[in-house]
């Protein structure tokens, strides 16, 4: 039984071992082989073709983060709204489905409203 498992996850051990082993090779190769040739234009800070204006390596605003972790936060919970709908005639009485999709909107809703009111999605 042992044996069986372990073998049938030889392939995946083998694959797993020759992508790490190409890629540290091509890593390596480059590392050798390529050209090192640094110039002040290839080492600065590029902007998507226009002239960099200030370090790449400013602090940005907390409210840049705040939006993202916002962002991330619904979009995850907007997620489980698809399977529910797939699913919602499964439910034995379907109103405990209805019920309980209603009160995660309404989780959501709060927690929307509640950044809202804070000022968290003001840009000023």
């Amino acid at each position: 039984m042992q044996e069986d498992l372990i073998l049938g996850y030889l392939p995946i051990f083998i694959y797993l071992i020759v992508v790490a082993l190409i890629g540290s090779v091509l890593i390596l190769a480059s590392a050798l082989i390529g050209r090192k040739n640094p110039s002040h234009e290839k080492l600065s800070t590029y902007e998507c073709g226009s002239t960099p204006i200030k370090d790449a390596r400013r602090r940005l605003d907390v409210r840049f983060y705040l939006v993202a972790v916002l962002f991330i936060l619904f979009d995850i919970e907007v997620v489980f709204l698809y399977p529910w709908a797939i699913l919602f005639d499964r439910f034995e009485p379907m109103i405990f489905g209805f019920i309980e999709m209603v009160l995660f909107v309404v989780v959501l809703l709060l927690g929307y409203v509640y950044v809202w009111r804070k000022g968290a999605l003001n840009w000023s």
